[in-house]
């Protein structure tokens, strides 16, 4: 699966930075960026639970798991 980050409703609170520290780092302002550069970065299966809960943990909705 991967991880979309919907930048027109991303805010920038930096809680899925948080609890998916091995795959995103937040950027100058705030915002979610994956470490790797991709868009949708790829979830390896030992994090897919991390992602899970970032996106249910969004505030603003803003994460979404595609599958591949």
């Amino acid at each position: 699966m991967k991880l979309h980050v919907d930048w027109t409703a991303c805010d920038g609170r930096g809680v899925c930075t948080e609890l998916l520290e091995e795959m995103l780092v937040e950027d100058d302002w705030g915002f979610p960026v994956a470490r790797d550069g991709q868009r949708s970065p790829a979830v390896p299966p030992p994090l897919e639970g991390a992602a899970k809960q970032a996106v249910d943990r969004c505030p603003m909705l803003a994460l979404k798991l595609i599958a591949r």
